[in-house]
């Protein structure tokens, strides 16, 4: 009876520590026990994750979180290029660029979502192990921060408290939309401002704003980023229309393809899953963007300085701010729609512009109707003003941080963003301002698929789709798909 007893108790020990060994694979392991502080800084942290993650800390400095650079794969023409590109040597249309200035000065400020330790000038020492950055990514308490200047910690914050880095350390587990949205929520210098439809309220959004990303006690699925970006050694797949190099490619399909394939229970399946082949599924599910707070539309770098613009309010946010410009904010804005076939143009540094009373498209899709690989994909139309050198005519690099931004002169800024250690372009002493564009593709805020588009949206009158700007004739519904608006009609045989 004993023996009997005892083997019982022995069976449940051993299931006890199944279970806890079960759940510690799925929520990552407790590193209360491996972790030990007090800390100092960042690469004390990750010195103690060396330890045992150095292969981890080895595989995130070949990913583009690291380097800030890749071949540019994504780029039309320049597919086969073994030069890299990133953010350490492109521009676009919203702080510019992030290297310009004597010595790369501008890292100080740009580099804080770097996902590395002390990146403020030009050189840096990318084989430094100590300096990879495991918490920004991994730490889940201890209410980690970085400073807003000098890609580090925020030491003042661990002086007064409110920060501690050895809970953080000993918290880490898998990245959650917190973690990614630390920086995804931020580009383009604060919540909101870039990407189209990532911000900060997609932490505590309803179904209605996200299925995906909503909590299940809100409707939704309560989706991580890394649940549909997965990660190679990590490698984190997904394709931004504004980068010139990609991983690995995150799509709808997926998830939604095979037993999960779409519209299989619905009435209209059939025309719906025709659709497939032109129409992206985020031309249908997403059919506003920015619905929690307002997005940047229009930053008018022209407007640096002037005294004479009266500062509104639009969405609860400024319209004029005298060191950065003008600008223009959209909520629940309705797309625009382009062709994609998996490839962009891309302006690139030093790229010569033809005729400076156009539009410089700084991102735009490649595809049009008679692209068989393309399909029609929702865009946020970026629009503004930045300056150009008037003799060498080209999108110039100014100083903004340290230097636009404190004195509005735009001679010196121009003066100064020429004077890098590398990438930064000569400056002939002329400028001139120019408009710009970039095509932002909207791939969040999926709606519930009681909220997708309609048919009258964009047929039968209605007005979303510019259906000549895509190639039409007119609506397809009623002059035929695009294979009716491609193939031209057989010549009628008269008979003899």
């Amino acid at each position: 009876m004993k023996s009997l007893n005892g083997f019982k108790r022995m069976i449940a020990v051993v299931t006890v520590t199944l279970v806890l060994f079960a759940f510690q694979a799925f929520a990552g392991p407790d590193h209360t026990e491996f972790v030990k502080g007090p800390f100092k800084d960042g690469p004390s942290v990750t010195k103690a994750c060396l330890e045992c993650h150095e292969k981890q800390a080895t595989d995130v400095m070949k990913t583009t979180h690291w380097t800030f650079a890749g071949t540019p794969n994504h780029v039309k023409g320049m597919e086969k290029s073994t030069k890299t590109y990133g953010k350490a040597n492109m521009i676009n249309n919203f702080c510019t660029s992030a290297f310009n200035g004597p010595d790369g000065i501008v890292h100080e400020s740009c580099f804080k979502c770097h996902a590395g330790y002390g990146w403020t000038r030009t050189k840096f020492d990318l084989t430094d192990k100590t300096r990879v950055d495991c918490l920004v990514c991994h730490a889940q308490k201890g209410n980690y921060e970085r400073a807003s200047v000098g890609a580090d910690i925020d030491t003042a914050a661990i002086k007064k408290g409110s920060m501690n880095l050895e809970i953080a350390a000993q918290s880490v587990g898998a990245p959650t939309l917190k973690n990614c949205g630390y920086c995804h929520f931020n580009g383009g210098g604060g919540d909101a401002i870039k990407n189209a439809a990532l911000d900060s309220t997609l932490l505590n959004a309803p179904k209605s704003q996200d299925v995906h990303m909503a909590k299940k006690a809100k409707g939704g699925l309560e989706l991580s980023c890394v649940d549909c970006h997965k990660s190679k050694d990590h490698k984190i797949a997904g394709a931004s229309s504004q980068m010139a190099h990609f991983d690995a490619r995150a799509t709808c399909e997926d998830c939604h393809s095979g037993a999960k394939a779409p519209h299989k229970k619905s009435k209209n399946g059939a025309i719906l899953a025709k659709h497939t082949a032109s129409v992206a599924c985020q031309t249908c599910h997403i059919p506003i963007f920015n619905k929690g707070q307002a997005t940047k539309m229009m930053w008018n770098w022209s407007d640096v300085g002037k005294k004479d613009i009266k500062v509104e309010e639009e969405f609860d946010q400024e319209t004029f701010a005298m060191r950065k410009g003008s600008f223009k904010w959209g909520k629940n804005v309705v797309p625009v729609y382009a062709w994609y076939n998996g490839k962009i143009e891309r302006y690139m540094l030093g790229d010569k512009i033809k005729d400076p009373s156009k539009p410089v498209y700084m991102t735009k899709p490649v595809g049009d109707i008679k692209d068989k690989t393309a399909k029609i994909y929702p865009y946020k139309y970026f629009t503004g003003t930045q300056p150009m050198d008037s003799k060498f005519m080209y999108l110039s690099t100014f100083q903004q941080y340290k230097s636009l931004w404190l004195d509005y002169n735009w001679d010196k800024a121009l003066t100064e963003g020429a004077k890098c250690t590398d990438n930064c372009l000569p400056y002939s002493g002329k400028y001139q301002f120019v408009k710009t564009a970039s095509f932002i593709s909207v791939q969040h805020e999926v709606a519930p698929k009681e909220e997708a588009l309609q048919c009258g949206e964009c047929h039968m009158g209605g007005k979303r789709m510019d259906w000549a700007a895509l190639g039409y004739k007119a609506d397809p519904l009623q002059v035929g798909g695009r294979n009716a608006a491609v193939e031209p009609k057989k010549p009628v045989k008269k008979k003899k």
